[in-house]
Protein backbone atom coordinates (compact mmCIF):
# COMPACT_ATOMS: atom_id res chain seq x y z
CA UNK A 1 0.00 0.00 0.00
CA UNK A 2 1.11 3.56 -0.68
CA UNK A 3 0.95 6.10 2.13
CA UNK A 4 1.47 9.83 2.21
CA UNK A 5 2.65 11.50 5.41
CA UNK A 6 1.05 14.82 6.37
CA UNK A 7 2.93 17.04 8.81
CA UNK A 8 2.28 20.45 10.31
CA UNK A 9 4.67 22.16 12.71
CA UNK A 10 4.18 24.60 15.57
CA UNK A 11 7.44 26.33 16.45
CA UNK A 12 7.80 28.37 19.63
CA UNK A 13 10.57 30.97 19.44
CA UNK A 14 11.74 33.00 22.44
CA UNK A 15 12.46 36.58 21.40
CA UNK A 16 15.79 38.08 22.48
CA UNK A 17 14.32 41.29 23.89
CA UNK A 18 15.77 43.22 26.82
CA UNK A 19 12.62 42.77 28.92
CA UNK A 20 9.76 40.32 29.29
CA UNK A 21 6.65 40.84 27.19
CA UNK A 22 4.36 42.49 29.76
CA UNK A 23 6.73 43.86 32.44
CA UNK A 24 10.20 45.35 32.93
CA UNK A 25 11.83 42.19 34.30
CA UNK A 26 15.05 41.34 32.42
CA UNK A 27 14.78 38.68 29.74
CA UNK A 28 17.92 36.70 30.60
CA UNK A 29 18.88 33.03 30.59
CA UNK A 30 20.73 31.27 33.38
CA UNK A 31 20.01 33.55 36.36
CA UNK A 32 19.40 32.11 39.83
CA UNK A 33 15.89 30.64 40.05
CA UNK A 34 13.02 33.07 40.73
CA UNK A 35 15.20 36.21 40.77
CA UNK A 36 13.86 37.77 37.55
CA UNK A 37 10.24 38.08 38.61
CA UNK A 38 7.70 40.72 39.62
CA UNK A 39 3.97 40.88 40.48
CA UNK A 40 3.07 41.09 36.76
CA UNK A 41 4.93 38.01 35.50
CA UNK A 42 3.98 36.12 38.69
CA UNK A 43 0.33 36.88 37.98
CA UNK A 44 -0.38 38.43 41.36
CA UNK A 45 -3.84 40.04 41.89
CA UNK A 46 -4.14 43.62 40.65
CA UNK A 47 -0.95 43.56 38.53
CA UNK A 48 -1.58 45.03 35.07
CA UNK A 49 0.38 43.91 31.97
CA UNK A 50 1.65 46.37 29.34
CA UNK A 51 2.73 45.03 25.92
CA UNK A 52 6.47 45.55 25.29
CA UNK A 53 7.13 47.50 22.06
CA UNK A 54 10.41 45.70 21.32
CA UNK A 55 8.70 42.29 21.58
CA UNK A 56 6.09 43.39 19.06
CA UNK A 57 8.77 44.84 16.78
CA UNK A 58 10.73 41.57 16.83
CA UNK A 59 7.57 39.62 16.05
CA UNK A 60 6.76 41.89 13.10
CA UNK A 61 10.35 41.48 11.81
CA UNK A 62 9.89 37.72 11.77
CA UNK A 63 6.50 38.00 10.08
CA UNK A 64 7.91 40.15 7.29
CA UNK A 65 10.97 37.91 6.88
CA UNK A 66 8.65 34.91 6.45
CA UNK A 67 6.57 36.72 3.82
CA UNK A 68 3.51 37.13 6.04
CA UNK A 69 0.81 39.81 6.11
CA UNK A 70 1.06 42.06 9.20
CA UNK A 71 -2.17 43.10 10.91
CA UNK A 72 -2.79 46.74 11.79
CA UNK A 73 -4.61 45.63 14.94
CA UNK A 74 -2.94 43.84 17.86
CA UNK A 75 -5.46 42.04 20.03
CA UNK A 76 -4.47 39.84 22.99
CA UNK A 77 -6.57 36.96 24.33
CA UNK A 78 -6.57 34.70 27.36
CA UNK A 79 -5.96 30.99 26.78
CA UNK A 80 -7.40 29.22 29.83
CA UNK A 81 -5.93 25.95 31.02
CA UNK A 82 -4.30 24.61 34.17
CA UNK A 83 -0.65 23.73 34.36
CA UNK A 84 1.62 24.03 37.42
CA UNK A 85 4.05 26.47 35.74
CA UNK A 86 1.26 28.75 34.44
CA UNK A 87 1.18 31.53 37.01
CA UNK A 88 -2.26 33.04 36.32
CA UNK A 89 -4.22 29.96 35.31
CA UNK A 90 -4.31 31.36 31.79
CA UNK A 91 -1.76 32.37 29.16
CA UNK A 92 -1.89 35.71 27.36
CA UNK A 93 -1.79 34.79 23.66
CA UNK A 94 -3.64 35.55 20.42
CA UNK A 95 -6.60 33.62 19.07
CA UNK A 96 -8.85 35.38 16.54
CA UNK A 97 -6.46 38.02 15.20
CA UNK A 98 -2.79 36.97 15.03
CA UNK A 99 -0.36 39.81 14.34
CA UNK A 100 0.80 37.94 11.21
CA UNK A 101 -1.35 36.01 8.77
CA UNK A 102 0.02 33.58 6.18
CA UNK A 103 3.58 33.56 4.87
CA UNK A 104 5.89 30.86 3.51
CA UNK A 105 9.40 29.42 3.47
CA UNK A 106 10.89 27.74 0.40
CA UNK A 107 13.05 24.64 0.80
CA UNK A 108 15.32 23.03 -1.77
CA UNK A 109 14.66 19.38 -2.64
CA UNK A 110 16.31 17.18 -5.28
CA UNK A 111 13.23 17.56 -7.47
CA UNK A 112 13.22 21.34 -7.08
CA UNK A 113 11.94 24.11 -4.79
CA UNK A 114 8.99 23.44 -2.48
CA UNK A 115 6.98 26.16 -0.75
CA UNK A 116 5.94 25.42 2.84
CA UNK A 117 3.11 27.82 3.68
CA UNK A 118 2.44 29.28 7.10
CA UNK A 119 -1.01 29.50 8.62
CA UNK A 120 -0.14 32.27 11.07
CA UNK A 121 2.37 33.70 13.52
CA UNK A 122 1.10 34.95 16.86
CA UNK A 123 2.77 36.44 19.92
CA UNK A 124 2.35 35.24 23.50
CA UNK A 125 4.05 34.84 26.86
CA UNK A 126 6.14 31.85 27.92
CA UNK A 127 5.40 29.82 31.05
CA UNK A 128 7.65 28.98 33.99
CA UNK A 129 9.95 25.98 33.97
CA UNK A 130 9.47 22.80 35.99
CA UNK A 131 12.57 21.22 37.54
CA UNK A 132 12.25 17.58 38.59
CA UNK A 133 14.60 16.43 41.37
CA UNK A 134 15.90 12.91 41.93
CA UNK A 135 13.85 12.53 45.13
CA UNK A 136 10.59 12.97 43.23
CA UNK A 137 10.00 16.64 44.00
CA UNK A 138 9.04 19.17 41.33
CA UNK A 139 10.27 22.74 41.73
CA UNK A 140 9.25 25.68 39.56
CA UNK A 141 11.48 28.49 38.29
CA UNK A 142 9.36 31.46 37.17
CA UNK A 143 12.24 33.39 35.57
CA UNK A 144 10.98 32.22 32.16
CA UNK A 145 7.36 33.20 32.88
CA UNK A 146 6.47 36.19 30.73
CA UNK A 147 9.38 35.84 28.29
CA UNK A 148 8.04 36.86 24.84
CA UNK A 149 7.36 34.09 22.35
CA UNK A 150 6.20 33.94 18.80
CA UNK A 151 4.46 30.76 17.68
CA UNK A 152 4.94 29.95 13.99
CA UNK A 153 2.23 27.59 12.73
CA UNK A 154 2.63 25.90 9.35
CA UNK A 155 -0.04 24.46 7.13
CA UNK A 156 0.19 20.66 6.68
CA UNK A 157 2.47 21.01 3.64
CA UNK A 158 5.37 18.91 4.95
CA UNK A 159 5.50 15.26 3.83
CA UNK A 160 8.64 13.78 5.38
CA UNK A 161 11.15 14.07 8.20
CA UNK A 162 13.70 15.34 5.66
CA UNK A 163 11.42 18.19 4.59
CA UNK A 164 10.74 19.09 8.23
CA UNK A 165 14.49 19.26 8.92
CA UNK A 166 15.15 21.43 5.85
CA UNK A 167 12.28 23.75 6.83
CA UNK A 168 13.52 24.11 10.42
CA UNK A 169 17.12 24.70 9.30
CA UNK A 170 16.01 27.54 7.06
CA UNK A 171 13.61 28.98 9.65
CA UNK A 172 16.34 29.01 12.29
CA UNK A 173 18.84 30.63 9.91
CA UNK A 174 16.40 33.44 9.04
CA UNK A 175 15.52 34.08 12.70
CA UNK A 176 19.21 34.37 13.55
CA UNK A 177 19.90 36.58 10.51
CA UNK A 178 17.30 39.13 11.57
CA UNK A 179 18.50 39.06 15.18
CA UNK A 180 15.18 38.40 16.93
CA UNK A 181 16.27 35.22 18.76
CA UNK A 182 19.44 33.32 19.59
CA UNK A 183 17.51 30.14 18.55
CA UNK A 184 19.54 28.02 20.99
CA UNK A 185 17.50 24.87 21.43
CA UNK A 186 19.62 23.79 24.40
CA UNK A 187 18.40 26.92 26.22
CA UNK A 188 14.78 26.42 25.17
CA UNK A 189 14.84 29.42 22.82
CA UNK A 190 13.38 27.30 20.02
CA UNK A 191 10.97 24.42 20.66
CA UNK A 192 8.93 22.46 18.17
CA UNK A 193 5.60 20.58 18.25
CA UNK A 194 4.78 18.15 15.44
CA UNK A 195 1.27 17.29 14.20
CA UNK A 196 1.32 14.17 12.06
CA UNK A 197 -0.94 11.66 10.36
CA UNK A 198 -0.81 9.47 7.25
CA UNK A 199 -3.24 8.79 4.43
CA UNK A 200 -3.62 5.68 2.29
CA UNK A 201 -3.38 7.17 -1.22
CA UNK A 202 -5.46 4.33 -2.72
CA UNK A 203 -8.36 4.14 -0.24
CA UNK A 204 -7.99 7.72 1.09
CA UNK A 205 -8.28 6.36 4.67
CA UNK A 206 -6.47 8.63 7.11
CA UNK A 207 -5.04 8.07 10.55
CA UNK A 208 -6.04 10.50 13.30
CA UNK A 209 -3.68 13.39 13.97
CA UNK A 210 -1.13 12.92 16.74
CA UNK A 211 0.67 15.86 18.35
CA UNK A 212 4.22 15.43 19.65
CA UNK A 213 5.07 18.17 22.15
CA UNK A 214 8.19 20.13 23.07
CA UNK A 215 10.85 18.59 20.85
CA UNK A 216 14.07 20.38 21.75
CA UNK A 217 16.36 19.32 18.91
CA UNK A 218 16.02 18.89 15.17
CA UNK A 219 17.40 15.36 15.58
CA UNK A 220 14.50 14.57 17.94
CA UNK A 221 12.03 16.04 15.41
CA UNK A 222 13.32 13.73 12.69
CA UNK A 223 13.30 10.64 14.92
CA UNK A 224 9.83 11.38 16.32
CA UNK A 225 8.37 11.87 12.83
CA UNK A 226 9.92 8.63 11.55
CA UNK A 227 8.65 6.70 14.58
CA UNK A 228 5.09 8.11 14.35
CA UNK A 229 4.98 7.60 10.58
CA UNK A 230 5.74 3.90 11.04
CA UNK A 231 3.30 3.55 13.99
CA UNK A 232 0.41 5.16 12.09
CA UNK A 233 0.94 2.98 9.02
CA UNK A 234 1.16 -0.22 11.07
CA UNK A 235 -2.10 0.60 12.88
CA UNK A 236 -3.96 1.33 9.63
CA UNK A 237 -2.69 -1.87 8.04
CA UNK A 238 -3.90 -3.80 11.09
CA UNK A 239 -7.38 -2.33 10.59
CA UNK A 240 -7.06 0.00 13.58
CA UNK A 241 -6.37 3.72 13.96
CA UNK A 242 -4.50 6.19 16.11
CA UNK A 243 -6.18 8.15 18.89
CA UNK A 244 -6.31 11.96 18.81
CA UNK A 245 -3.71 12.47 21.49
CA UNK A 246 -0.70 14.43 22.62
CA UNK A 247 2.55 12.50 23.01
CA UNK A 248 6.14 13.24 23.96
CA UNK A 249 9.42 11.90 22.60
CA UNK A 250 11.40 9.58 24.89
CA UNK A 251 15.00 9.77 23.72
CA UNK A 252 16.09 6.81 25.88
CA UNK A 253 13.41 4.45 24.58
CA UNK A 254 13.49 5.90 21.06
CA UNK A 255 9.70 6.16 20.93
CA UNK A 256 6.81 8.51 21.62
CA UNK A 257 4.87 8.21 24.90
CA UNK A 258 1.27 9.28 25.45
CA UNK A 259 0.78 12.37 27.64
CA UNK A 260 -2.95 13.09 27.33
CA UNK A 261 -5.89 13.14 24.97
CA UNK A 262 -5.56 16.02 22.52
CA UNK A 263 -7.22 19.32 23.47
CA UNK A 264 -9.56 21.10 21.07
CA UNK A 265 -9.82 24.89 20.67
CA UNK A 266 -12.99 24.93 22.79
CA UNK A 267 -11.13 23.38 25.72
CA UNK A 268 -9.05 26.54 26.08
CA UNK A 269 -12.08 28.87 26.46
CA UNK A 270 -10.37 31.75 24.65
CA UNK A 271 -11.56 35.21 25.70
CA UNK A 272 -10.35 38.73 24.98
CA UNK A 273 -7.89 39.98 27.61
CA UNK A 274 -9.62 42.85 29.37
CA UNK A 275 -6.36 44.25 30.78
CA UNK A 276 -4.80 44.84 27.33
CA UNK A 277 -7.01 46.85 24.95
CA UNK A 278 -6.61 46.36 21.17
CA UNK A 279 -3.66 48.34 19.78
CA UNK A 280 -3.59 50.01 16.36
CA UNK A 281 -0.29 49.67 14.50
CA UNK A 282 0.74 52.46 12.11
CA UNK A 283 1.53 51.28 8.61
CA UNK A 284 4.55 53.63 8.60
CA UNK A 285 6.07 51.76 11.55
CA UNK A 286 5.62 48.42 9.80
CA UNK A 287 7.38 49.85 6.73
CA UNK A 288 10.24 51.15 8.90
CA UNK A 289 10.69 47.64 10.29
CA UNK A 290 10.56 46.16 6.78
CA UNK A 291 13.33 48.51 5.59
CA UNK A 292 15.49 47.71 8.64
CA UNK A 293 15.73 44.00 7.80
CA UNK A 294 19.16 42.78 6.70
CA UNK A 295 19.84 40.83 3.52
CA UNK A 296 18.22 37.42 4.09
CA UNK A 297 19.91 34.04 3.44
CA UNK A 298 18.24 33.22 0.09
CA UNK A 299 19.03 36.69 -1.34
CA UNK A 300 22.60 36.54 -0.03
CA UNK A 301 23.05 33.06 -1.52
CA UNK A 302 22.01 34.28 -4.97
CA UNK A 303 24.37 37.26 -4.65
CA UNK A 304 27.29 35.02 -3.60
CA UNK A 305 26.73 32.81 -6.66
CA UNK A 306 26.76 35.80 -9.03
CA UNK A 307 29.32 38.03 -7.32
CA UNK A 308 31.87 35.41 -6.22
CA UNK A 309 31.23 32.71 -8.85
CA UNK A 310 30.52 30.09 -6.18
CA UNK A 311 28.63 26.85 -6.68
CA UNK A 312 25.05 26.62 -5.45
CA UNK A 313 26.15 24.24 -2.69
CA UNK A 314 29.09 26.37 -1.49
CA UNK A 315 27.00 29.55 -1.48
CA UNK A 316 24.27 27.74 0.46
CA UNK A 317 26.66 26.60 3.19
CA UNK A 318 28.42 29.97 3.48
CA UNK A 319 25.11 31.83 3.85
CA UNK A 320 23.43 29.37 6.22
CA UNK A 321 24.89 31.39 9.09
CA UNK A 322 24.92 35.18 9.04
CA UNK A 323 28.20 35.26 10.98
CA UNK A 324 29.88 32.79 8.59
CA UNK A 325 28.79 34.83 5.56
CA UNK A 326 30.19 37.98 7.18
CA UNK A 327 33.46 36.17 7.98
CA UNK A 328 33.76 35.05 4.34
CA UNK A 329 33.25 38.54 2.95
CA UNK A 330 35.52 40.13 5.58
CA UNK A 331 38.30 37.69 4.61
CA UNK A 332 37.93 38.77 0.97
CA UNK A 333 38.77 42.34 2.00
CA UNK A 334 42.38 41.15 2.46
CA UNK A 335 42.72 38.56 -0.34
CA UNK A 336 40.97 38.71 -3.70
CA UNK A 337 40.43 34.99 -4.26
CA UNK A 338 36.87 33.89 -3.46
CA UNK A 339 37.44 30.27 -4.52
CA UNK A 340 40.51 29.83 -2.31
CA UNK A 341 38.78 31.41 0.69
CA UNK A 342 35.63 29.36 0.10
CA UNK A 343 37.59 26.09 -0.14
CA UNK A 344 39.40 26.69 3.16
CA UNK A 345 36.31 27.82 5.05
CA UNK A 346 34.23 24.94 3.67
CA UNK A 347 36.99 22.48 4.49
CA UNK A 348 39.38 22.92 7.40
CA UNK A 349 37.65 25.86 9.09
CA UNK A 350 34.18 24.30 9.25
CA UNK A 351 35.68 20.95 10.23
CA UNK A 352 37.37 22.55 13.22
CA UNK A 353 34.22 24.48 14.19
CA UNK A 354 32.21 21.25 14.07
CA UNK A 355 34.79 19.37 16.13
CA UNK A 356 34.79 22.12 18.77
CA UNK A 357 30.98 22.54 18.54
CA UNK A 358 31.30 26.32 18.29
CA UNK A 359 30.26 29.04 15.86
CA UNK A 360 32.77 31.08 13.85
CA UNK A 361 32.25 34.17 16.06
CA UNK A 362 33.17 32.11 19.14
CA UNK A 363 36.52 31.00 17.70
CA UNK A 364 39.96 32.63 17.85
CA UNK A 365 40.10 32.84 14.08
CA UNK A 366 39.98 36.32 12.53
CA UNK A 367 39.25 37.10 8.85
CA UNK A 368 42.48 39.08 8.40
CA UNK A 369 44.55 36.23 9.86
CA UNK A 370 42.94 33.62 7.61
CA UNK A 371 43.66 35.85 4.60
CA UNK A 372 47.31 36.21 5.65
CA UNK A 373 47.61 32.43 5.98
CA UNK A 374 46.18 31.89 2.49
CA UNK A 375 48.54 34.50 1.05
CA UNK A 376 51.50 32.63 2.60
CA UNK A 377 50.29 29.41 0.93
CA UNK A 378 49.48 31.07 -2.40
CA UNK A 379 52.89 32.78 -2.54
CA UNK A 380 54.70 29.50 -1.85
CA UNK A 381 56.15 30.57 1.51
CA UNK A 382 54.54 27.57 3.20
CA UNK A 383 52.96 24.49 1.65
CA UNK A 384 49.39 23.29 2.03
CA UNK A 385 50.11 20.75 4.78
CA UNK A 386 52.05 23.29 6.80
CA UNK A 387 49.14 25.69 6.31
CA UNK A 388 46.78 23.18 7.94
CA UNK A 389 49.09 22.93 10.95
CA UNK A 390 49.34 26.70 11.21
CA UNK A 391 45.54 27.00 11.04
CA UNK A 392 45.22 24.58 13.97
CA UNK A 393 47.63 26.72 15.99
CA UNK A 394 45.64 29.84 15.06
CA UNK A 395 42.47 28.22 16.40
CA UNK A 396 44.23 27.12 19.59
CA UNK A 397 46.12 30.32 20.40
CA UNK A 398 44.63 33.18 18.40
CA UNK A 399 48.12 34.06 17.13
CA UNK A 400 48.65 35.46 13.63
CA UNK A 401 50.03 33.10 10.95
CA UNK A 402 53.15 35.26 10.52
CA UNK A 403 53.92 34.90 14.23
CA UNK A 404 53.40 31.12 14.21
CA UNK A 405 55.49 30.61 11.07
CA UNK A 406 58.39 32.65 12.51
CA UNK A 407 58.25 31.03 15.94
CA UNK A 408 58.30 27.51 14.51
CA UNK A 409 60.62 28.23 11.59
CA UNK A 410 58.13 26.99 9.00
CA UNK A 411 59.02 29.22 6.03
CA UNK A 412 59.27 27.06 2.92
CA UNK A 413 62.65 26.69 1.19
CA UNK A 414 62.33 28.03 -2.34
CA UNK A 415 65.95 29.02 -2.82
CA UNK A 416 67.17 26.90 -5.75
CA UNK A 417 70.77 26.88 -4.53
CA UNK A 418 69.81 25.53 -1.11
CA UNK A 419 67.44 22.99 -2.65
CA UNK A 420 70.08 21.78 -5.12
CA UNK A 421 72.43 20.95 -2.26
CA UNK A 422 69.76 18.89 -0.51
CA UNK A 423 68.74 17.11 -3.74
CA UNK A 424 72.35 16.26 -4.69
CA UNK A 425 73.00 14.85 -1.21
CA UNK A 426 69.86 12.67 -1.32
CA UNK A 427 70.71 11.40 -4.81
CA UNK A 428 74.25 10.51 -3.80
CA UNK A 429 72.81 8.39 -0.97
CA UNK A 430 70.22 6.68 -3.18
CA UNK A 431 71.94 5.71 -6.47
CA UNK A 432 69.74 2.60 -6.83
CA UNK A 433 66.58 4.73 -6.86
CA UNK A 434 67.96 6.75 -9.77
CA UNK A 435 68.61 3.50 -11.70
CA UNK A 436 65.10 2.21 -10.82
CA UNK A 437 63.47 5.42 -12.06
CA UNK A 438 65.39 5.32 -15.34
CA UNK A 439 64.26 1.70 -15.75
CA UNK A 440 60.63 2.82 -15.62
CA UNK A 441 59.82 2.43 -11.92
CA UNK A 442 57.94 5.69 -11.29
CA UNK A 443 57.54 4.97 -7.58
CA UNK A 444 61.26 5.53 -7.18
CA UNK A 445 60.72 9.22 -7.95
CA UNK A 446 58.13 9.49 -5.18
CA UNK A 447 60.58 7.85 -2.78
CA UNK A 448 63.27 10.40 -3.66
CA UNK A 449 60.87 13.33 -3.22
CA UNK A 450 59.96 11.93 0.19
CA UNK A 451 63.62 11.71 1.21
CA UNK A 452 64.23 15.29 0.08
CA UNK A 453 61.22 16.56 2.08
CA UNK A 454 62.48 14.60 5.08
CA UNK A 455 65.97 16.06 4.73
CA UNK A 456 64.51 19.57 4.55
CA UNK A 457 62.24 18.87 7.57
CA UNK A 458 59.21 19.43 5.38
CA UNK A 459 60.24 22.96 4.42
CA UNK A 460 61.19 22.36 0.79
CA UNK A 461 58.86 23.76 -1.84
CA UNK A 462 57.37 20.51 -3.25
CA UNK A 463 56.61 21.90 -6.73
CA UNK A 464 60.16 23.21 -7.07
CA UNK A 465 61.59 19.96 -5.69
CA UNK A 466 59.79 17.89 -8.34
CA UNK A 467 60.92 20.19 -11.14
CA UNK A 468 64.58 20.36 -10.06
CA UNK A 469 64.79 16.65 -9.21
CA UNK A 470 63.71 15.62 -12.72
CA UNK A 471 66.11 18.12 -14.30
CA UNK A 472 69.09 16.86 -12.26
CA UNK A 473 68.29 13.17 -12.85
CA UNK A 474 67.84 13.70 -16.58
CA UNK A 475 71.22 15.44 -16.77
CA UNK A 476 72.99 12.35 -15.35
Amino acid sequence: MAYKTIIGLEIHVELATKHKIFCNCPNEYGAEANTLVCPICLGLPGALPVLDKEALEYGIKAGIAFNGSISNIIKMDRKNYFYPDLTKGYQISQAEIPFCDGGYIEIELEEGTKKITLNRIHIEEDTGKQLHSEDGMTLIDFNRAGVPLIEIVTNPDINSAEEAKLFLDKLRAILKYIGVSNVKMEEGSLRCDVNINVVNTKSNVKSNITEIKNLNSFKAVVKAIEFEEKRHIELLEAGSNTDRETRRWDETKGETIIMRKKFGVSDYRFAEDGDIPPIKIAGEWIEEIRKSLPELPHAKKERFIKEYNLSDYDAGVLTQSKELSIFFEDTLKYIDDSKLVSNWIMGDVLRRLNDDEIEIEESNLKPKDLAELLILIRDGKINNNTGKKVLKEMFDTGKSPETIVKEKGLIQISDEGALKEIIEKVLSENEQSIIDYKNGKDRALGFLVGQIMKASRGKANPQLVNKMLLEIINER
